[in-house]
């Protein structure tokens, strides 16, 4: 997937295929985070390995009040369980297979919204 649009003081996404995201300054292999100032590859590889002590570390890193979850191939959904304690965080979570949630940060990114990518 390409990207035609690159915001070089953003994270935003230029390209991407399913193991690995190349943004403007860095590529990152699948799984990793992306937010506005942040990026990482991460050791979350399935759904259920979401929680509050995973999350906390990359969502310190930059103030986020929504997380896009892209779950590969086929959209997969947080348990009720997952999804209460995240919003605990202060952090709301959408759902979504990877291709829509690389596409939906990226244009969250360029309204300037507080958002993070998880990418599994």
């Amino acid at each position: 997937m390409e990207f035609n649009e690159q915001e070089h003081n953003h994270n935003s996404i230029v390209s991407a295929n399913n193991s690995q995201v190349e943004l403007a300054h860095t590529t990152l292999k699948i799984p990793c985070f992306i937010s506005t100032n942040y990026c990482t590859e991460v050791k979350i590889y399935k759904l259920n390995e979401i929680d509050k002590i995973s999350l906390f570390p990359l969502s310190n890193q930059d103030d986020i009040d929504l997380l896009i979850i892209g779950t590969g191939k086929y959209p997969q959904f947080l348990s009720p369980k997952q999804q209460v304690a995240i919003k605990q965080m202060g952090i709301n979570t959408e759902s979504m297979n990877s291709e829509s949630a690389k596409r939906s940060f990226n244009l969250l990114l360029s309204d300037a919204r507080s958002v993070g990518l998880l990418l599994l």
